[in-house]
């Protein structure tokens, strides 16, 4: 870049140079040609670059590119006299290449950025040795030292040490996480505080940092159809525009009495300069590439510019509940004592029960105990040896001998009791008769010593954020629709609680999918009746709404314009986020199932990301047709005036350079995202 710039300022100083002699009285033939020299000096410095790559293009069977163009019209302008447009052509041409190069590169930027979340090495450790190693020499198993401020190189499990982690690189978040003993760690977070000992899980080639990395490095590989549009658009466009200038030198000398060959000649040279479609190649895909790196650095990352055009034309949104709109966390919300029975003498006894197996509902009883326990002043801490001869029902639950000493049930018997915990069909097996009460959550029901003692309500918590994401999308006017495998109380009791328009409970896997395809043929049936939405459309558009349904983002070719996302965990969901116009993953800081079957990744979990990312994809297309109308429309006006001899060479490369450094600078604004 630094010698780019030296090379044009010594070619424009002897440009600046050839134009002073130009206007000193100077009539001697031999300083005439010292004024040529001067001009053909400045004109290879600046443009020597440029008639060689046409002239390799062309050997190559390229020959209809903008090097052509520019090499033709400028040595066009040296044949008749113009030297000072000639070498302004070739110079403010240049300029603007640099310009585009520099915006190119700060585009890039925030995916360089992220880039830097490649590990250097990793500190092995062998017996009491510390070994410094390339991270893809370490194996599945082995122990690795990560000290304060270096980068985790590999995903694992911390097997001593504290300290915070900061994921700002994954996820976009500022706030770093806590990690302790335990704790699953990723590769590309930065260990802030202490040192941590840290058992590697996942080979480097299937860590989160290299499908990261992958990720970002190919997302601009899946063009966006206005993309292959305006690819294909250049390829048609150039040469007619050749030939055209070809005709309008040649043909009004002949047909035309008293046209001058030189001077139609130089509207055709200015004709060439005009119809260089720089504009258009450069700014629409560094629109995308903004706009991808602008979400990479949001912490959501997109797999192709293709579905970041879809968003824009979102109109249905569906989302999975648990661990989308939830955070996958069983709660205990509610203990609902039987008469004779305290809460503490039902959540007791289940966590009891409970306590041998590692199911989250068993896990939510025994945390939900530990808590309750702490608050009266007891120890929470669950004793094994209160519970023997436990038994599970697959299906069922759970029933335990469980020693009952201290426990108060009430049930005046002490020793053990059977303790029975499980659902309704487990109630009805001991041939006792659970709650009729409607239940929204799972319930656990408890039998103690053959007595009905209540039922404790299980529920999975929703996210902080979820209510907010919904209201975010209505606003947006978006349609919104959950699909769950939750019984219909509690899907619907969700529903109702984040204000989603529709809700699809008791669902299996196949059953999601069969829902998708049952609202895709919503959006085909609306598509089909909405001769008077496109009016509509039209309208808005005209005012610059950029909520205007552009349909062709897919890849399909189909005429619907209205796009469907699901929205799910990236585990279960595979084959809904692979039928929907774009799948949108819970990334859960890195699921591998969430990376591979996705169009797109939410990396910190956050589902008011969803409308983020239909912000930017909507303003990224406002800034794509705003370019392109701007550059067309700027282009069709002075090709006409170059044609009729009203425009000069100066008007050419502002037509075309001009037009090229303001689409550009236009382009930029789509790397701006503002998060709340």
């Amino acid at each position: 870049m630094k010698k780019r710039i030296v090379r044009l300022c010594i070619g424009a100083a002897v440009f600046a140079g050839a134009v002073v002699s130009a206007f000193l009285p100077l009539e001697n033939a031999v300083l005439q040609w010292v004024r040529l020299v001067l001009f053909l000096a400045a004109y290879l410095i600046v443009g020597y670059k440029v008639i060689w790559k046409a002239v390799r293009n062309i050997a190559g069977g390229k020959v209809f590119d903008e090097n052509f163009l520019m090499a033709v019209a400028s040595i066009g302008a040296f044949f008749v006299g113009d030297y000072p447009e000639a070498v302004a052509v070739m110079l403010f041409y240049q300029v603007g290449e640099l310009f585009e190069d520099y915006a190119v590169g700060r585009s890039r930027k925030n995916i360089a950025d992220l880039m830097n979340i490649r590990p250097d090495s990793a500190n092995l450790k062998v017996g009491d040795e510390i070994r410094q190693v390339d991270p893809a020499e370490v194996s599945v198993g082995d122990v690795i030292l990560v000290r304060p401020g270096e980068k985790i190189p590999l995903d694992g499990r911390v097997l001593e040490g504290d300290s915070l982690v900061d994921t700002a690189a994954l996820t976009g978040e500022s706030v770093p996480r806590e990690a302790g003993c335990g704790t699953e760690v990723l590769s590309g977070c930065i260990n802030l505080s202490g040192v941590l000992t840290i058992e590697v899980s996942k080979p480097f080639g299937e860590s989160t940092v290299s499908k990261i990395l992958d990720l970002v490095e190919n997302a601009t590989m899946k063009k966006a159809r206005t993309e292959n549009f305006i690819t294909r658009f250049a390829a048609v466009y150039t040469p007619v525009v050749v030939l055209a200038a070809v005709v309008l030198a040649v043909v009004p000398p002949l047909v035309i009495p008293g046209a001058v060959f030189s001077d139609w000649l130089y509207r055709a040279l200015n004709f060439l300069v005009v119809s260089c479609p720089c504009a258009l190649v450069i700014s629409v895909p560094l629109s995308f590439f903004g706009g991808i790196g602008g979400a990479s650095r949001a912490g959501v990352l997109v797999k192709g510019s293709n579905y970041l055009e879809a968003m824009a034309s979102a109109q249905c949104v569906v989302m999975d509940k648990t661990g989308t709109l939830t955070r996958g966390v069983f709660e205990v919300e509610r203990i609902c004592p039987a008469e004779g029975f305290t809460k503490e003498q039902l959540l007791e006894c289940a966590a009891l029960a409970e306590s041998y197996s590692s199911h989250p509902i068993s896990a939510s009883l025994k945390r939900a105990w530990e808590a309750a326990a702490e608050k009266v002043g007891r120890s929470g801490e669950i004793d094994s040896a209160r519970v023997h001869d436990v038994e599970e029902i697959s299906g069922h639950g759970v029933k335990a001998a469980v020693d009952l000493a201290g426990a108060g049930t009430g049930t005046g018997q002490e020793g053990s009791l059977e303790v029975a915990a499980g659902n309704d069909k487990l109630m009805k097996m001991m041939q006792l008769t659970p709650s009729a009460d409607e239940i929204a959550g799972t319930a656990v029901h408890v039998a103690i010593g053959g007595r009905y003692a209540g039922y404790i309500i299980i529920a999975d918590q929703l996210k902080e954020d979820a209510a907010e994401a919904v209201a975010a999308l209505k606003k947006r006017r978006i349609r919104t629709v959950m699909l769950t495998g939750d019984s219909k109380a509690a899907g619907e009791a969700a529903a109702s609680v984040l204000g989603i328009d529709q809700a699809y409970t008791e669902l299996l896997p196949g059953d999601k999918v069969d829902k998708v395809e049952e609202l895709l043929q919503e959006l085909d049936a609306e598509c089909a009746d909405g001769a008077v939405n496109e009016a509509d459309g039209a309208v808005n558009e005209a005012d610059g709404a950029v909520n205007e349904a552009d349909g062709s983002a897919d890849g399909d070719g189909a005429k619907r314009k209205g796009k469907l996302v699901f929205v799910g965990d990236g585990i279960n969901d595979a084959p809904v986020l692979a039928r929907a116009d774009v799948g949108i993953a819970m990334g859960g800081l890195g699921s591998d199932a969430a990376i591979e079957a996705a169009d797109i990744v939410i990396m910190n979990d956050e589902p008011s990301k969803i409308a983020l990312i239909m912000d930017i994809s909507r303003r990224t297309m406002s800034i794509v047709r705003q370019n392109i109308v701007f550059a067309l429309g700027i282009k069709a006006l002075v090709l006409v005036l170059s044609a009729v001899g009203l425009a000069n060479m100066w008007a050419a490369v502002f037509a075309d350079v001009g037009v090229s450094m303001l689409a550009i600078l236009n382009s930029f604004r789509a790397m701006q995202v503002k998060q709340k």
